[in-house]
């Protein structure tokens, strides 16, 4: 591998084309929390003013308006690199897996958490292309797992699925306490 001489060399080789878009979209998204600021936070009277409600969080915001607008001009003074719309149809892709967890939120309630969580992991398992024995196993295993942690040891309150209805009813009190 080529040895970096320069700082400017360092950026141009590790530089991805669409850090422009992401720079306008996280630009966009400071000015936004900024503009929501007076509206979320309360400066609230004889207060000191570093303990004021609306003081940390304006300082955060603030901040990222700042840096993402430094960012945004060292973005507008790069060289464009092509492919800046191939990266972005890229970062979109992961949007996919935001939807089969919408689907797994939805399905919790109808079937159940453990056939829910079940289905969900073996079938991301299969999804990114790691159906193995072992990894199907494994991911039978953790869905029981988090399910025994979460219900039965933390007694987290999951709504019980209404395929439990259905159950006889010594199977369906045990399910819908534990599964």
């Amino acid at each position: 591998m080529a040895r970096i001489k320069t700082l400017q060399e360092l950026f141009r080789r590790y530089r991805r084309p669409g850090d422009i878009v992401f720079a306008v979209l996280f630009l966009a998204f400071a000015l936004f929390l900024l503009t929501q600021l007076t509206g979320e936070t309360v400066w609230a009277k004889r207060t000191k003013w570093f303990a004021q409600p609306r003081f940390w969080p304006a300082v955060a915001v603030i901040g990222m308006v700042v840096f993402a607008g430094l960012h945004f001009i060292g973005s507008l003074c790069s060289e464009r690199i092509p492919g800046r719309w191939r990266e972005v149809g890229f970062w979109l892709t992961s949007l996919e897996y935001v939807f089969y967890f919408l689907i797994y939120v939805v399905l919790v309630p109808q079937i159940g958490y453990l056939p829910a969580t079940l289905a969900f992991t073996i079938f991301l398992t299969i999804r990114v292309g790691e159906a193995t024995k072992v990894n199907l196993a494994a991911a039978v295993g953790f869905s029981i797992a988090v399910v025994v942690i979460f219900r039965a040891f933390l007694q987290v309150k999951i709504p019980a699925g209404h395929i439990y209805e259905v159950l006889p009813d010594g199977i369906r009190a045990f399910a819908l306490t534990y599964l």
